[in-house]
């Protein structure tokens, strides 16, 4: 079954537009989550809105209010934000192309699944993301989602395009900052050819689906042992190892990932010389 979009609009990119449904990419189903209980009965806790003068306030009471000074505000209506629209109230407005090594993934925020809004709209999607695909490229537009404008990076996935809202530039905290202290040793080529090595030998294509939440899996069997009334198995926290130089820490690192010989096979290098 099809998952339910979370905004419909359009996908404009110059004259074009194209009709368009937005599904949440990422779930937290499968998420580990703890309720409040009270210790001494373990009655789930309730929260509840309290005004300091009034007491409790129900729902219906409250209003949006922004705090221009100390314990000043001025009141938001919802009929002020009604007249706060911009083209991008609807739109996912593309406004320009980049390629993918542009993007720094720090300011990548959340993901999103694009998807054309019924089969009139499904010619310009296909065409506009085949475009896509073969360009290679990453297009930058604005929306506004869930009252905030957002800028986002769209890029065509499968049949379809993901994009990720993007944190503006005034979010991120400048890198410079916490590397200034740094300083630049000289370094040792022979320890970064072995750091280079051991890189290497670590490589392999990529698999997100062979890694998992070992803590959460950790946590559900502790929760599973305890309704059953057992003792849970743990694990033995790894102790880190003795502080070594790093040259002896690459060495070793390097010599534990050399290949053992077959069986039957020690002196097969000195037999091949000598057939020589």
């Amino acid at each position: 079954m099809k998952p339910r979009s979370t905004w419909t609009g359009f996908l404009k990119l110059s004259l074009v537009t194209i009709p368009v449904r937005v599904y949440t990419a990422v779930s937290d189903a499968e998420k580990l989550t703890f309720n409040q209980l009270h210790k001494g009965c373990h009655c789930r806790l309730r929260r509840k809105l309290v005004c300091p003068t009034h007491g409790e306030v129900q729902r219906e009471d409250i209003v949006k209010g922004y705090e221009y000074a100390t314990d000043k505000f001025v009141l938001v209506e919802e009929t002020d934000l009604e007249k706060v629209r911009l083209e991008t109230t609807s739109t996912i407005e593309l406004v320009q192309f980049i390629a993918p090594a542009e993007l720094d993934p720090v300011f990548l925020d959340v993901p999103y699944y694009l998807g054309p809004d019924g089969p009139v709209a499904e010619e310009g999607f296909c065409v506009l993301g085949e475009a896509l695909h073969r360009a290679n490229l990453i297009g930058l537009g604005r929306v506004i989602l869930r009252g905030k404008e957002k800028l986002v990076a769209l890029k065509a996935l499968g049949k379809g395009f993901v994009f990720f809202t993007l944190r503006y530039v005034g979010e991120v905290r400048p890198v410079a900052a916490y590397f200034e202290d740094l300083a630049q040793p000289v370094l040792d080529p022979t320890q970064v050819a072995l750091a280079q090595k051991l890189i290497e030998a670590k490589r392999a294509p990529l698999n997100l689906a062979g890694f998992t939440d070992r803590y959460q899996a950790a946590v559900l069997d502790l929760i599973k042992a305890k309704i059953q009334g057992t003792e849970p198995v743990l694990v033995q926290r790894r102790e880190v190892g003795q502080v070594i130089s790093l040259m002896d820490a690459l060495r070793q690192s390097v010599e534990q990932i050399k290949p053992k010989p077959e069986p039957g096979r020690k002196n097969g290098r000195k037999k091949l010389a000598l057939a020589a």
